[in-house]
């Protein structure tokens, strides 16, 4: 009786290791590639029970039901099958964060063949998906210890401006089309593009159109980081091309540009095309948003679902009338080249998409500029890209490789920027836009009408990840007066 109930024993425990085994590597690759689009306790409950929970209870269940017996007989191929279909299936999830169909039934085939053909070998594979994970534990370990151990200390302003007092209060909305580059630029090297017909738009409606404008870092996240606290983070001397940590907590729940206008009582709005900067649901700072937290599917990269804005927008602009109000607005086009080199369309393809992309871009630009403009014709209009296109490169990882290339440097960081002040009447300190970190600052003394905070402009510098070509670091590629350099942080 002992030896029985012992070795019921042992199957359970079994059953439970093989049902997290196949859930388990993929789980922890998972995190460590996607560490910021999840780091939230609403991810972390939810994955839990989808790659360890689901199986290990799904296997603990046959193998209770294994008293019947076409259950047990079919037991010795239906653990194979179902661990390996399952391990298959997560790591899909992480590759692509959904499931495609073609790759589900190869999962399945492949699942089929190791059941009738492998099976026997299926405590060497559970060992194995173990094995697997805990290597994977070295390579999230660094990733866990960098959010542990990380300091917003650099977010310390050097003087008083949050507590800035805005005497000249306009409604103020800051509108930011990815991958915008500047009027400069539009027509040199790779893209040599006619842009006049949105150039014209602008001036047109009364907008100042600043040359020579760029972003200090080279992706949407990190370079927002550094507008909205109007400082540098140099990446937080870590190497991950477009994240930094808590970079969307920064930016959508406490930084000092979104804590000045709530102090000067501004309500303030967030409006984007995809929940890109809302993945992990960092609290919201904001007074409105046009997501719901609720609506956000628990695995996506932020893009699968794109949102009319114009609706939105169109009512919180007739909402509160009296009461001033900052907008953030997020357009998603005309974007950059893609990602990866495994993504890529190769240069001249990816040209061609920027240049359809740039048109729908300035076709949404003009719908809201025409719609605010009419509800609010003395607001505040800022228009800057968070970075460049790219146009030029393959890929956007091409960054990391050292290169002197004045072309390629101002392809990635080149950004427009365009202002329409109330009344028309750009002020004299508007000599100092250069790069997006001190935008804000610039607007705030304009604002509250007091140039001392002038005085800590931060470096207009751009500063790239490097990776090929150099020591590996945060190098600074172009200097504050627009000069290609290479210097280590």
């Amino acid at each position: 009786m002992a030896t029985s109930t012992n070795r019921k024993k042992k199957n359970y425990i079994f059953a439970g290791v093989a049902g997290l085994a196949a859930g388990l590597y993929p789980m922890i690759f998972f995190y460590t590639n996607n560490f910021s689009l999840i780091n939230s306790w609403k991810h972390f409950t939810f994955f839990l029970g989808l790659f360890l929970v689901v199986p290990t209870f799904g296997f603990i269940t046959i193998q209770y039901l294994s008293r019947i017996a076409w259950v047990e007989q079919l037991k010795p191929k239906l653990f194979p099958f179902l661990n390996s279909v399952a391990f298959l299936c997560f790591i899909q999830i992480c590759l692509y964060a959904k499931l495609q169909l073609w790759l589900t039934v190869g999962a399945v085939l492949v699942a089929g063949l190791i059941a009738f053909f492998l099976r026997k070998y299926f405590r060497k594979i559970i060992a194995i998906e173990l094995l697997l994970a805990l290597v994977g534990l070295f390579w999230l370990f660094p990733t866990i210890k960098n959010q542990w151990t990380y300091s917003n200390e650099w977010m310390l302003q050097p003087d008083d401006i949050e507590e800035v007092v805005f005497k000249k209060r306009p409604n103020v909305y800051y509108i930011q089309p990815d991958g915008y580059v500047n009027i400069d630029q539009m027509g040199k090297g790779a893209y040599q593009i006619d842009n006049s017909a949105y150039w014209d738009f602008l001036s047109e409606n009364g907008f100042t159109i600043y040359s020579d404008v760029r972003s200090n870092y080279s992706s949407t996240l990190v370079s927002n980081s550094a507008t909205f606290t109007m400082k540098h983070h140099y990446y937080n001397n870590g190497f991950n091309f477009s994240e930094i940590a808590n970079a969307r907590k920064v930016i959508i729940s406490d930084n000092a540009v979104l804590n000045s206008f709530k102090k000067n009582g501004y309500k303030t709005h967030f409006i984007a095309e995809a929940s890109y900067l809302l993945t992990n649901f960092p609290k919201m700072g904001y007074d409105a948003c046009n997501f719901d937290y609720n609506d956000i599917d628990m695995i996506t990269d932020g893009f699968s679902k794109e949102e009319d804005i114009t609706v939105p927008l169109e009512k919180f602009l007739q909402e509160d009338p009296d009461r001033s109000k900052f907008f953030f607005i997020e357009i998603f086009k005309p974007g950059h080249v893609s990602s990866s080199e495994t993504q890529t369309l190769g240069a001249q393809k990816e040209f061609e998409l920027y240049k359809e992309n740039l048109r729908l871009s300035n076709e949404r630009l003009k719908k809201i500029i025409s719609m605010i403009q009419e509800s609010d014709p003395n607001g505040l209009i800022l228009i800057m890209a968070d970075h460049g296109g790219y146009v030029g490169y393959e890929h956007m990882l091409e960054i990391r490789d050292k290169t002197l290339d004045r072309e390629l440097l101002y392809s990635a960081f080149s950004t427009q920027l365009s202002i329409k002040w109330p009344n028309g009447e750009a002020p004299e300190i508007d000599k100092h836009f250069k790069s997006g970190i001190n935008t804000f600052r610039i607007l705030f003394s304009y604002l509250a009408e007091d140039n001392k905070y002038l005085n800590h402009l931060q470096d207009d510098g751009s500063y790239t990840i490097i990776k090929n070509g150099a020591p590996q670091g945060i190098y600074k590629v172009i200097d504050g007066e627009g000069n290609v350099v290479f210097e280590k942080h």
